[in-house]
């Protein structure tokens, strides 16, 4: 079987996590439309300690969001930078979502800080460039297409190497490659529409408080389904691997 680690950064709202379950389970449930019967997932806490071993036992990673800064270089954070940069160098296939993006670019050699323009929370247009087209894993994708996003930190710079696949008009580096096996995507691939709304229901008065308009947002968010076809394909192409 494909062994899949999903390293989980951090925990949601714990009004969300009620109704629909954790990060982990968002991710599981977007994976489940490759064949389960293939696929071997664990859920590696390291916010919480626990260790995901040696990058070998993997065929490949995922890591979650989380509602810490890669800025605070928080010590549990920093040790799992370094067990990517490790990761990466063996040859292990990565995802990094959000907090996951930009802890894989702060562990490649990036730059990871608070976005200038604030937060960015609500479904927006993504757009790939044209390295999209050749990219293994997002190539067949739209040019552009809705993604559920929530974040106020970001990649400032990417890492030295890396190739930039999309931005957005508030976000510069929302997915880049690094090599061949290695992606970071700012967006959250397994966000449902239900789990977004719940997220700026919850985020108001912050967004309220930064002169956002949280019910318009609510309005806007919609169904991200080539967004959300990036787990599976990242868990097909793990598979795929010799």
């Amino acid at each position: 079987m494909t062994r899949i680690a999903i390293l989980k950064t951090g925990s949601t709202y714990p009004a969300l996590s009620e109704r629909y379950g954790d990060f982990e389970d968002w991710f599981q449930a977007a994976l489940a439309g490759n064949d389960s019967n293939r696929l071997d997932i664990h859920t590696i806490h390291v916010a919480e300690g626990d260790e995901p071993g040696d990058p070998g036992q993997w065929d490949g990673v995922i890591v979650t969001g989380s509602p810490a800064m890669v800025s605070e270089r928080a010590p549990w954070s920093e040790v799992t930078a370094q067990w990517l940069a490790m990761a990466v160098k063996a040859g292990r296939p990565v995802l990094g979502v959000c907090y996951g993006h930009q802890l894989l670019a702060h562990a490649l050699g990036g730059k990871v800080g608070y976005h200038p323009d604030g937060r960015e929370s609500g479904t927006f247009l993504v757009r790939l460039n044209g390295k999209a087209a050749s990219d293994p894993l997002m190539s067949g994708l739209p040019e552009c297409f809705p993604a559920q996003l929530t974040h106020l930190q970001s990649v400032l710079e990417l890492p030295p190497g890396a190739t930039l696949l999309a931005s957005s008009d508030h976000e510069p580096h929302q997915a880049f490659r690094y090599g061949d096996h290695v992606w970071g995507v700012q967006f959250h691939p397994e966000f449902s529409a239900e789990v977004m709304r719940a997220y700026l229901e919850v985020q108001t008065p912050a967004l309220q408080k930064e002169g956002l308009d949280p019910q318009a947002l609510i309005n806007a968010v919609t169904a991200t389904p080539d967004a959300g076809s990036l787990l599976p394909r990242f868990a097909e192409r793990v598979m795929q691997r010799p």
